[in-house]
């Protein structure tokens, strides 16, 4: 099998359309008999579900052969965008719209083109908000743009979901790599509480964890681009999780190891998230374009924005709280 051709992410590559040639059809020649009605045009409906069919098989064959023969194209990270949108997203929109019916608000706030880093809250146990963050941003936003998300190490190190991560544009959170992006006007996400937001205990939920040194404050003022804080509500409840076997985290080289009321108790059964319903609101952007370069190394000023998001961040969660009728509807 042909290797995929490795291109710069920011590289601008528009593909290039073959024209469709019409070929003209004469008109009849001879009217049709005044006794013989003419034939009913096909419905809107027949006609679009023949060729939609046509279409989608023919797309996707198409795109079996360019699997095949390798003729993608990945950036330097890894990321597959024709991948991501044909299957992956495929794979989590009826989770994202079906079972955890999930709401969005503020999407005007991410800009339609151009860098911006998106800071959320971190939960769950395990991280699927960062996944649903992914489908809110590409099926909400009038420009369907994508969120690079920065994933810890140990993402990296798990065989099968190390290459899922990179195709899906995951990269690792270090900030080289997340100010390359932003300034090659890409939308990049980070949750700066870790394995504590994820793996705190169900008492805790909806409180936020520290956040870090501002490593992704310096970021964003060295890019010169804005800063769009995110509220999710709703993945607290999906795994509540009630204890951690901290000895058989450490055999088995995981910063926990979950106990909620259903697994491992029921197996593989409980692994299987509860159905809640989630809210995802983008705040409004904070500007960082107006400091001077020298201003990422002021240990003052990353602090204060590093809290003014934090605090925003948890201001909302307790507003969306106070709004949510019920856990599951």
């Amino acid at each position: 099998m042909a290797d995929a051709k490795v291109i710069p992410f920011d590289e601008d590559r528009p593909r290039r359309r073959t024209p469709r040639r019409v070929r003209a059809v004469p008109a009849p020649a001879e009217a049709p008999e005044p006794s013989r009605a003419p034939e009913a045009a096909p419905g809107p409906e027949k006609a679009g579900q023949g060729g939609g069919w046509d279409r989608r098989i023919a797309g996707g064959l198409a795109f079996l052969r360019r699997r095949i023969t390798g003729e993608y194209e990945v950036d330097e990270f890894g990321y597959d965008k024709e991948l991501t949108d044909q299957v992956l997203m495929s794979l989590l929109r009826p989770v994202y719209d079906k079972y955890f019916r999930v709401e969005v608000k503020g999407i005007e706030n991410i800009p339609a083109e151009g860098g911006a880093l998106i800071v959320a809250n971190h939960s769950g146990t395990l991280p699927l908000d960062g996944l649903m963050l992914q489908v809110a941003v590409h099926d909400r936003h009038p420009a369907e743009r994508h969120v690079r998300l920065l994933a810890a190490d140990l993402v990296f190190m798990l065989p099968v979901v190390n290459e899922i991560a990179r195709k899906a544009g995951h990269t690792l959170a270090c900030a080289e790599d997340a100010q390359r992006l932003l300034e090659a006007g890409e939308l990049v996400g980070v949750m700066p509480e870790g394995f504590k937001g994820i793996g705190k205990p169900f008492g805790d939920r909806y409180r936020l964890q520290r956040f870090g040194r501002g490593g992704f404050v310096s970021t964003a003022l060295r890019a010169g681009t804005p800063i769009v804080p995110c509220s999710i509500v709703g993945a607290e409840e999906i795994y509540p999780m009630v204890g951690n076997a901290k000895t058989l985290a450490r055999l088995l080289g995981v910063p926990y190891f979950p106990i909620t009321p259903t697994f491992p108790w029921l197996g593989p059964l409980g692994a299987v998230p509860l159905p809640t319903k989630w809210t995802i609101q983008f705040g409004e952007p904070i500007p960082t374009d107006g400091y001077a370069p020298e201003a990422a190394e002021d240990p003052m000023l990353m602090f204060n924005l590093t809290d003014q998001v934090r605090e925003q961040i948890q201001h909302t969660l307790y507003k969306l709280l106070v709004q949510r009728r019920s856990v599951f509807f």
